[in-house]
């Protein structure tokens, strides 16, 4: 009997030692087989993959590069995390436009988690909390409601110039400074997202909000802390050394709490006395409701706003920047652009937002600095939410889809000569713009809500500054003319340091 029963167990550990055989095996085939399938990518090392390999400055450009040895869709590995670049028009709209269903998520960033940025919209996991958050963007700044802030855009496009003619040397966004060009803007986004007016340069609300998104854009730079791609290191409590980062998360999650909860009070209690001017975005919301709001509505609100005052006011910011500087590069197109408008606006009066219909050349220059300067080289990364597969190749789920904004932009197929600034490239056609837009603002389902308001204040910029000031490059030290300094980071958002100009013609 012991011999059967010891024969019988001999059996079922050899059978149970077989299944287990077959198992590993099928699972090491099939990761050999993904990985055969999975798009290709420079060599890695073991455990760091190519994180020893990533670029800390101007990534696109390298991507760009990589391009060139591994094809328009490539992939690379950072700690284990899965990055697959796109470089192409073709590849970006077929996987984030055309299935948008799939590809519509965000990768989990652990630092922005920890800030607590993956409340807003912009970073939030796609789903029914982002579709409601992202709702009451979109609803407030449709089109036809973007007319009810023409003039806001105009009155303050009207303060940046006049800014610049009183001390052009300050045009400037270096080290979070607040002065003319970003005051002016912020000014636009508070007021049109609480009614609240800026009071001095030093407001508060603007500084703080300024904060925000220069910690917003640390935690979310890709290679800035190692806590993205090793997730378990976010256990660590803050008073371990090396775990600076947790204290940091800390304090950069008080401060946004602060811009999301602060105006939103504010404007609760001002909106129906007026002192908080209507409309705004978080007044007409609670005048919509009688006043009153529910606990999960509001908390949506309060998240919701950050996201339209951040993404507005860097991306706004670094696109006039953009195109002053291009303005002084290239001054045959600001004069073709003065002609223009003293044709179709004349000298009686200044151009307005609603005149953007009819200045073509003025949409074109506007294009124009989209694909030249990108504001977001690199966008915000996507995810998918299933592993799915393009040209033959894996894409995992969950990886970080990263399309190389500033690479396909200056493609030279389809844009001649990319390096150069030239608005004729459109031939006045918005079709060809729309090209542009398309990719600068995003993507899919994730593409800008607040795209059509961010181009009336960047129309009633350009629009104003050409039709009342001559753009030229100031004057060194030794009286020589000098043209513009300008320097990028490797941030989702890139920031132009250094554009110097002088007191133009006033017509």
């Amino acid at each position: 009997m012991d011999f059967i029963a010891n024969r019988s167990l001999s059996l079922l550990y050899g059978s149970i030692s077989a299944v287990l055989a077959l198992v590993f095996f099928s699972i090491v085939q099939k990761r050999k087989s993904e990985s055969r399938r999975i798009p290709p990518g420079p060599r890695g090392l073991p455990l760091f993959g190519n994180a020893l390999q990533m670029p800390k400055e101007t990534p696109w450009l390298t991507f760009a590069e990589w391009s060139k040895i591994y094809g328009d869709v490539f992939y690379i590995n950072v700690f284990g995390t899965s990055v697959i670049i796109l470089n192409s028009m073709k590849a970006a709209k077929e996987l984030l436009d055309k299935r948008s269903a799939v590809y519509s998520d965000r990768p989990k960033l652990n630092m922005a988690s920890l800030c607590g940025y993956d409340r807003t919209f912009t970073l939030q996991s796609y789903g029914h909390e982002w579709r409601q958050q992202r709702k009451l963007v979109v609803q407030e700044f449709h089109p036809t409601h973007c007319q009810d802030y023409y003039a806001l855009q105009d009155e303050r496009a009207a303060a940046v110039v006049h800014k610049i003619l009183q001390d052009p040397s300050r045009l400037t966004y270096a080290k979070m400074q607040i002065v003319n060009c970003p005051r002016q803007i912020g000014a636009v986004i508070l007021r049109a997202a609480y009614g609240y007016t800026v009071q001095s340069e030093d407001d508060p609300w603007l500084k703080t909000g300024l904060e925000m998104m220069h910690e917003f854009d640390l935690a979310t730079t890709l290679g800035n802390f190692t806590v993205d791609f090793i997730p378990w290191i976010k256990y660590i409590p803050a008073w371990v050394p090396g775990a600076s980062f947790q204290k940091k998360a800390q304090q950069w999650r008080k401060n946004y709490d602060r811009v999301a909860w602060e105006p939103l009070t504010w404007t609760k209690n001002n909106w129906e006395s007026g002192r908080a001017v209507m409309p705004n975005m978080c007044g007409n919301i609670y005048e919509a409701a009688g006043g009153q709001l529910g606990q999960e509505v509001e908390t949506r609100l309060a998240y919701a706003l950050p996201g339209v005052l951040g993404g507005g006011l860097d991306t706004n910011v670094t696109t006039a920047l953009s195109f002053f500087m291009a303005m002084i590069l290239y001054p045959e197109v600001q004069m073709k652009a003065q002609a223009k408008l003293d044709r179709v606006v004349g000298k009686e009066r200044l151009p307005s937002v609603s005149d953007r219909p009819n200045l073509p050349y003025i949409r074109s220059i506007m294009a124009e600095v989209y694909r030249w300067a990108p504001a977001g080289p690199l966008s915000v990364p996507h995810a998918p939410n299933h592993d799915d597969e393009y040209d033959g190749m894996l894409i995992p789920k969950g990886s970080m889809i990263i399309p190389n904004v500033w690479h396909i932009l200056h493609n030279a197929n389809d844009y001649p000569d990319p390096m150069a600034f030239i608005p004729e490239r459109y031939n006045g056609r918005d079709a060809e713009m729309d090209k542009v837009r398309n990719v600068a603002f995003g993507f899919g389902r994730r593409i800008c809500p607040g795209m059509h308001f961010a181009e009336g204040t960047f129309f009633a910029i350009v629009a104003t500054t050409l039709a009342t000031c001559d753009i030229l490059p100031g004057l060194d030290e030794n009286g020589q003319v000098a043209l513009p300094k300008y320097a990028f980071t490797s941030s989702i958002v890139r920031f132009v340091f250094r554009c110097h100009l002088m007191h133009g013609t006033v017509v």
